[in-house]
Order: structure tokens, then C-alpha cells, then sequence
């Protein structure tokens, strides 16, 4: 695809950022706003397709939604000479993946602070009732100082419009990081989202991916049959606990893994800071009665963001239920006392 060096007689493309699959990221400049933007421009095979336009352009209207500090905010979408392509922030800075070729593994506390930022971001789309479908870390952008932005949207689909039967022989997502769900092309869910920030979690502790293969359809396979090497056994520096945690993430099935990047969230905050309070007591602790000494142990912390977890899982189906059972034995209390009046009318 050759450059295209004015996009809608706003925006002058300055310098190419990067390439995938789907498209060519530029460094722009917005003539209209005076600002530094970043332009995605799709590739021409997606570009002349009129189904994907107007899916694209439904999925960029509901991102273009998306305010949150942890999120790259979309600004402006369109058709150009036949190209699709969106307006987005900048973010100056690097995807994490180059940050993973550069240093290999991450260390606990640094993980713990970007995947809080990621599920941050991710969990506000939940509640937004969109699912990001792609999560890699391609599509995590981290600045110098350290804030992480989520990006790349564009594929995201509104849940509203996904059928629980739903089944596509198209398959979103990266290989390397979608879900199992996903894997068979069945309707993706908040929980996929949290599957596949599982592998990202999994890949900065240990350096490596919990599944390999050259072939998509193997890797697809082993999303949906295969059991992860336990992280611990490839880097003993992970805590229990948070193994724990990573694997409940990579659980096969949906309702096992936390049902948003919200409830990931809470847990990895719990978990921080418990596991900052435990690194603050050992000197202290080797001096003090054993009846004095902190009452938590990495044992308790596991315990805890399992509570955390069940803490916000609320049965709105139950209560819903219950409350429509309390309405309708309420609304016969009348009827019941009419017929017993009318069948035993007060002596005058």
C-alpha cells in the first residue's frame, strides 16, 4: 500500500509507525486541531470489503465512546481514496511487546502495575458493554513514565449485538493470545478479554508464552485442550498466590476465570497491596511473639482475592426472582381477601 500523504484534507501523515496484519500505523499531523495524532489506515483487502466497512465503522463509533485515562481515545474515523482508517491520540512510547523483546521477563511489582492499568482500561469498556476481542501486547502502548494506554479497538464488538449461540467461521484475535472460546469461533465474552491478559501476565513473569506451535490450528488446540506449564516452574520468583491467579485466568472454561477485567482488577489491587504490607514485616516480625506477629501469609493473600473475587459476584437472577416472587404473593393478599369477605360477610 503506497503512502498516502493527506488523509480527508486534514491530516498529513509524517512517519510510519509500525505494521501488522490488519494495517499500517502512521504519525500524523491534524491541520484543523494543530495536534500530533496516530492514524491507522487499513489494508486494501479489508478496505474494498463493504460488510467489514460498515461493521468498522459501527465498532469505531463505539470506541470513538471510550473516555479513560487507560485507554487510547479514538478521534475521528473515514474512507479516503478506499482506505478505512481511524484517528487516534498519540501516545509516545512503545507497545509492550517490543518492551518484552528488549528485557525478557518483568519483574512482580512491575507486572502488578501495568495489568492494574490494563484491567482498568479494559474493565471500563466492559462496563461500557464493549469486549475488546484482541488483546496482545501489541496493543498495549507503555510511555516512559510508565502509564499504559490499551489501543486498537477497531475489532471491538458491542455486547448487545452477540448472541449466546452465536458462531462465527471467522476467528478474532491473535493466535498466541485468544481464548479458547474463541479458538472454536464461538461469541467472545468479558471473560475472553481476561483469558487473554492472563497469557500477557503469564508471558511477563516467565519470558514465554504457555503455548507454542508453527501451526495456527495446533496453537488453537492447545488453547482449548491443554494445561499450561505452571509459571512457578519457570520462575520460582512468582508467588504462589499469583500463580494461583494466573492459572484461574487461564481456566478453559469462561465461568471459571473472573467474569471481567474489573474483578481481575480488584484482585491484583488486594493482592499488591497485601503482598507490599507482607515484603514491610519480616525484620519486625523475627522480633515479635508469635501471638503479635502479622496474621497473614502468602497462604492468606491466595485466600483473600478469592473472597475479593466472590465479594462482587452478585446473583441479580435470584434476587430478581425473589423480588418477583414477594410482588406476586403481595399482589394476591387483595383477591384472597376479597373472596373471604364475600364468602363470610360481616354480621350487622
Amino acid at each position: 500500500m503506497g503512502e498516502v500523504p493527506l488523509l480527508m484534507n486534514r491530516y498529513q501523515l509524517q512517519q510510519s509507525l509500525g505494521s501488522g496484519g490488519m494495517a499500517v500505523v502512521f504519525r500524523a499531523r491534524d491541520l484543523m486541531l494543530e495536534r500530533t495524532v496516530a492514524i491507522k489506515i487499513l489494508r486494501e483487502n479489508f478496505s474494498c470489503d463493504v460488510s467489514f466497512r460498515e461493521r468498522f465503522r459501527q465498532e469505531a463509533k463505539a470506541a470513538a465512546n471510550l473516555s479513560h485515562p487507560n485507554i487510547v481515545t479514538v478521534h475521528d474515523f473515514g474512507l479516503d481514496t478506499d482506505r478505512l482508517f481511524i484517528v487516534m491520540e498519540y501516545v509516545p512510547g512503545t507497545d509492550l511487546k517490543t518492551l518484552f523483546n528488549q528485557r525478557g521477563r518483568f519483574s512482580v511489582d512491575e507486572t502488578l502495575r501495568l495489568m492494574i492499568q490494563a484491567c482498568a482500561g479494559i474493565g471500563y469498556a466492559h462496563r461500557a458493554g464493549l469486549i475488546h476481542c484482541d488483546i496482545k501486547p501489541h496493543n498495549i502502548l507503555v510511555t516512559p513514565d510508565q502509564r499504559l494506554k490499551v489501543t486498537d479497538f477497531g475489532i471491538s464488538r458491542a455486547m448487545s449485538t452477540i448472541q449466546d449461540d452465536e458462531h462465527n467461521d471467522v476467528v478474532w484475535g491473535s493466535p498466541q493470545y485468544f481464548s479458547p472460546e474463541q479458538a472454536t469461533g464461538s461469541a467472545p465474552s468479558p471473560a475472553s478479554d481476561v483469558y487473554s491478559l492472563g497469557i500477557i501476565m503469564y508471558e511477563m513473569l516467565t519470558g514465554q508464552l504457555p503455548f507454542n506451535a508453527e501451526d495456527a490450528t495446533e496453537l488453537a488446540r492447545y488453547h482449548r485442550e491443554v494445561d499450561p506449564v505452571p509459571p512457578r516452574q519457570l520462575n520460582p520468583a512468582i508467588p504462589e498466590p499469583l500463580e494461583q491467579i494466573i492459572l484461574k485466568l487461564l481456566s478453559k472454561e469462561p465461568s471459571n476465570r473472573y467474569r471481567t477485567a474489573d474483578q481481575l482488577g480488584r484482585v491484583l489491587i488486594n493482592f499488591s497491596a497485601r503482598l507490599a504490607e507482607l515484603s514491610t514485616q519480616p525484620s519486625a516480625a523475627q522480633t515479635q511473639p508469635a501471638a503479635l506477629q502479622p496474621s497473614f501469609t502468602m497462604a492468606t493473600i491466595a485466600e483473600e482475592a478469592v473472597q475479593e473475587d466472590h465479594a462482587f459476584d452478585i446473583d441479580w437472577l435470584t434476587i430478581g426472582l425473589g423480588l418477583l416472587t414477594v410482588l406476586s404473593v403481595g399482589g394476591l393478599v387483595p383477591f384472597w381477601l376479597f373472596v373471604w369477605l364475600s364468602l363470610n360477610p360481616p354480621v350487622k
